[in-house]
């Protein structure tokens, strides 16, 4: 059931109701035809919704918002689902929005360097559409061929280019939105800059708990004169990580900065050939990009930096097809894994770079601890952790052992002054350790935000910010919270 008021409706009420809206094929209620919708990327939770639809236009989205007000309906909206969280986990009392039909690119200015994108669009389909213009959109998920902007938008997306070109907040200017109850509003506009309060920055990775996305202003870059990437190998992953703050140190931004470990790095290997060195304890993947003057400077400073730091080996992509190559391998590295054990569990934490190597270090032992074997790859320059944690859900106590090692991982993000997420959100997952981020003066702000936008809590509720119940039941379970350094708070939310 949801955190707000129950349902008002039953289930064949609302088909009906929902029939006035929308053609049939447009609402799906039979059980099985609603099993495509349980989850997101974060399979481990499923739950079946009452009723999902597919509005395909911005008339339709505003009758289905009203509606679920009128009769007090949660609501969970979902792009292509590819979502690591439970951001998308649908409730068993409530309809799914689906928005996988709003997938046109409706404007390009290329003089502007904009586009106007519906939600469902993916985000390599922006890059694609404007390749020939000599224009393309920065942020770049891994999962770029299959996720949408709405998607991006909730979660603030990044990518492996984020160090250099930023997060989605960085690279758009506008959204339009639906509320709940089923007002149309434009946050944001066309000019870098509005006046009033930062809307645009609040909206973006709210993971669609304030307003459903229903269109998107990107920007768009030129795309750069040259792109080298180096290939960096240690025998080490602690000088490895090291290497990474020195490069920045240096004042160097590499347009991308990745990093994987031995087990990382040979999965990618099996599974794409992207030509890594399977020997190593760990590789780093530095690109820079710019004029070709710019990029020669910076890769030779690099090559010296990563030399002097104990890389054993230093490659430079002899050509953009060895460069592609060679992301290949880093943007396949999530199902590579996928290839080596039955199930595992993906992290997501962010950290100081100075405190990677003691972080890396510390998330070893623990793997030894919990008997569960963790792969490490991640943007490694902003210090955006991706540990995967393998383990099999057919063995009794598996899935909870990987749970509770996640769970430590990302309460050492917080002691070495990190954070919960990096890019992937909070969702359903996160609820816990938002107890340990935050201090419950802060949670109940975060509450009274939602609730503005909000008022009867029913958009994606129970996901993000957690109820204070939530803390206490942490509490029971015997966990500390430890609250940020700095923080005001010593006691437990």
């Amino acid at each position: 059931m949801t955190d707000g008021a129950g349902s008002n409706l039953d289930k064949l009420r609302l088909v009906a109701a929902l029939h006035s809206i929308l053609p049939p094929q447009a609402v799906i209620h039979d059980t099985e035809a609603l099993r495509p919708y349980e989850c997101d990327g974060l399979s481990a939770y499923r739950q079946t919704p009452l009723v999902a639809v597919l509005p395909e236009n911005q008339d339709q989205v505003v009758q289905i918002m009203q509606l679920c007000h009128r009769y007090e309906i949660p609501v969970v909206a979902r792009g292509a689902a590819t979502g690591l969280s439970g951001g998308a986990l649908p409730l068993a009392d409530g309809l799914l929005l689906s928005l996988a039909k709003f997938n046109r690119i409706l404007d390009i200015d290329p003089v502007a360097r904009t586009a106007r994108v519906e939600p469902g669009v993916r985000n390599l389909a922006i890059s694609e559409a404007v390749a020939s213009m000599g224009l393309y959109y920065a942020p770049d998920p891994s999962s770029q061929i299959a996720c949408t902007i709405g998607g991006n938008v909730a979660e603030n997306s990044g990518g492996v280019h984020c160090l250099k070109y930023g997060m989605t907040v960085h690279n758009i200017l506008q959204l339009k939105i639906v509320t709940m109850e089923g007002e149309l509003l434009t946050i944001g506009s066309q000019s870098l800059d509005t006046p009033g309060y930062d809307l645009l920055a609040l909206l973006t990775g709210s993971e669609g708990m304030l307003g459903v996305v229903i269109e998107v202003t990107v920007k768009l870059l030129p795309v750069p004169q040259r792109a080298q990437v180096m290939l960096a190998a240690f025998d080490d992953v602690e000088r490895a990580a090291t290497a990474v703050g020195e490069i920045i140190a240096a004042g160097i931004i590499p347009s991308g900065l990745e990093m994987m470990d031995g087990l990382a790095l040979r999965a990618a290997e099996d599974f794409v050939h992207a030509g890594y060195p399977t020997d190593a304890a760990a590789i780093l993947l530095c690109e820079v990009d710019g004029t070709n003057e710019e990029v020669s400077a910076a890769a030779m400073r690099i090559r010296d930096l990563l030399r002097a730091q104990g890389a054993v080996e230093v490659r430079t992509a002899r050509n953009d097809a060895e460069r592609i190559s060679f992301w290949k391998g880093r943007k396949n590295a999530f199902p590579a894994v996928g290839r080596i054990a039955p199930d595992y569990y993906c992290m997501d934490g962010t950290v100081p770079r100075k405190r990677l190597a003691e972080v890396l270090t510390t998330i070893g032992r623990l793997s030894s601890e919990y008997g569960l074997p963790v792969a490490n790859v991640f943007h490694a320059g902003d210090g955006n952790l991706h540990p995967l944690i393998l383990y099999d859900a057919n063995q009794p106590g598996e899935l909870m052992c990987a749970e509770e090692l996640g769970a430590e991982i990302l309460e050492l993000c917080v002691r070495v002054g990190g954070t919960i997420t990096g890019e992937h959100g909070v969702g359903h997952e996160k609820l816990h350790q938002m107890c340990v981020q935050f201090t419950s003066a802060e949670l109940e702000q975060f509450r009274a935000l939602k609730k503005a936008f909000d008022p009867l809590g029913l958009l994606n509720p129970g996901k993000a910010i957690p109820q204070p119940r939530h803390c206490s039941e942490y509490r029971t379970l015997g966990r500390e919270v430890l609250t940020a350094p700095g923080s005001r708070e010593g006691s437990p939310p």
